[in-house]
């Protein structure tokens, strides 16, 4: 069987040609999510928590530390 000759390219072809090949070119490859590391202990996280105003006013009326001992209550609230 005899070769079938070629058919010549349109602007279309080498458009869509072009287009496919930037996008394998500057598509973003997700990384993979980090492993989650064991706590290391003593080293604390800042984070964003809403707490009752009166929840709040009850571990401050006792001076500083109080961030220190509603770690504690949490801590042992958690069975920890």
């Amino acid at each position: 069987m005899a070769d079938q000759p070629r058919r010549p390219r349109t602007l279309n072809d080498a458009r869509t040609e072009a287009e496919a090949a930037f996008k394998r070119a500057t598509a973003k490859v997700a990384a993979p999510a980090p492993a989650k590391q064991a706590a290391v202990p003593g080293v604390r996280e800042q984070v964003t928590l809403r707490i009752d105003q009166d929840v709040l006013e009850w571990f401050q009326e006792g001076g500083p530390g109080w961030q220190d001992r509603m770690n504690e209550a949490l801590r042992k609230a958690a069975g920890k």
